[in-house]
């Protein structure tokens, strides 16, 4: 259906390009899409468009975000007794995810990189595109060890956080024979230490995650070949806050949620750590010029659906990298990568997808955490409250 021509005055802009804010913009939609981005003159009244004009220029627009390493049936709450996917069957399994759908759309999350296989995750890529009660427009994308994924994803090392005693690691043979028989999908595997990173790379794989511990020497060999890193930093970050209590921790943003633990010697010193190297690669990628997409591994014990993301845009500006860099990574870098034609960089021709946050640029990220509005198609999203 044809939708008439909208005009919104923006007070500010953030494209996801990595460019500086544009201020007092005038933002033209038609037909679902993003028509032209045209600076105003400070005064109003010399806008000679002689149409209905929606004044925003009280807001901040940015690009809809995207988290590349999701899982969505598993809750931070439960994942330090079990995986909780396994706890939770038929109706229980959709009432989680769409429960933590709901969390990573109200933080304008609207593309997610789902890292486990689910008939429910299936079905609600099946949905994309198509208008229903309580439809939140979020793009799926899955990455996993199956033949019907979107893009393989190797669990070469385990998760920083996770005991590596515990962990049943492929061989470099598996590795690499399962990254030749991948056809054309783009690999991520998931390795830290120099030298698991450098076999990953070396065995052909398109991305890292978590890197933790990898070196300078493999950071210019992604840079080198053009390979992409999602580093995870909060992963560290929750490790470090929850090592007051032995790790038995369920929400790592309130301390209401702190269980009762005997702190472990010598956690908090290693967290610090492992946290200061990461944010010290992190800052070194960006010198070298590392393609960097932002992937929480929300679901994992502690680490919010939603909340998260805004956790890691926080340390990648600790890391050095300015707020418009940092939402780059969080937005345009991740959609490019898995194909999310629909997000990304905002500009023209491309769809009127964005976020709008109320007041300065300085607020941000905080108040991702509290938007203004949420723009799918070029028109306000019924589905988010605020």
């Amino acid at each position: 259906m044809h939708q008439p021509t909208r005009y919104i005055r923006v007070g500010r802009v953030i494209d996801g390009s990595g460019a500086p804010v544009r201020r007092n913009i005038l933002l033209e939609i038609r037909d679902r899409r993003i028509r032209s981005l045209t600076s105003l003159p400070a005064d109003p009244i010399s806008i000679s468009h002689d149409i209905p004009l929606e004044d925003l220029s009280h807001c901040t627009l940015v690009p809809a975000l995207i988290d590349c390493s999701v899982s969505l049936l598993q809750s931070p709450a439960l994942n330090f007794l079990s995986n909780s996917s396994s706890l939770l069957e038929g109706e229980s399994q959709k009432k989680i995810l769409e429960r933590h759908l709901s969390y990573c759309f109200s933080h304008g999350i609207l593309g997610l990189v789902v890292t486990e296989k689910n008939q429910f995750v299936q079905t609600e890529q099946r949905k994309e595109g198509k208008k229903g009660e309580g439809a939140t427009g979020i793009t799926l994308r899955t990455a996993h060890n199956s033949p019907d994924a979107d893009s393989l994803r190797i669990q070469y090392s385990p998760d920083i956080e996770e005991e590596a005693e515990s962990f049943h690691q492929l061989s470099l043979e598996d590795l690499s024979h399962a990254l030749k028989q991948r056809g054309n999908k783009k690999a991520i595997v998931v390795a830290n230490g120099p030298q698991q990173v450098t076999e990953a790379i070396e065995a052909g794989c398109d991305a890292i995650e978590q890197g933790y511990g990898m070196g300078q020497e493999n950071m210019q060999r992604m840079a080198d070949k053009g390979m992409l890193w999602i580093p995870s930093v909060v992963r560290a970050k929750n490790a470090l806050d929850s090592s007051s209590s032995g790790g038995s921790v369920c929400c790592r943003f309130s301390t209401r949620y702190v269980a009762p633990g005997k702190p472990i010697p010598g956690a908090e010193a290693f967290w610090k750590k492992v946290l200061a190297d990461q944010l010290d690669q992190l800052a070194l990628a960006r010198e070298l010029g590392v393609q960097i997409a932002v992937g929480t591994g929300a679901g994992s014990r502690g680490i919010l659906h939603g909340e998260s993301l805004v956790e890691e845009i926080k340390l990648f500006i600790k890391a050095g990298y300015s707020l418009e860099e940092s939402l780059r990574c969080a937005s345009k870098n991740g959609a490019d990568f898995f194909g999310m034609d629909q997000l990304g960089q905002l500009a023209v021709g491309k769809k009127a997808n964005f976020l709008l946050s109320r007041g300065t640029v300085g607020q941000l990220p905080r108040k991702l955490a509290y938007l203004e509005g949420i723009y799918i198609d070029g028109q306000p999203s019924p589905a988010y409250r605020k």
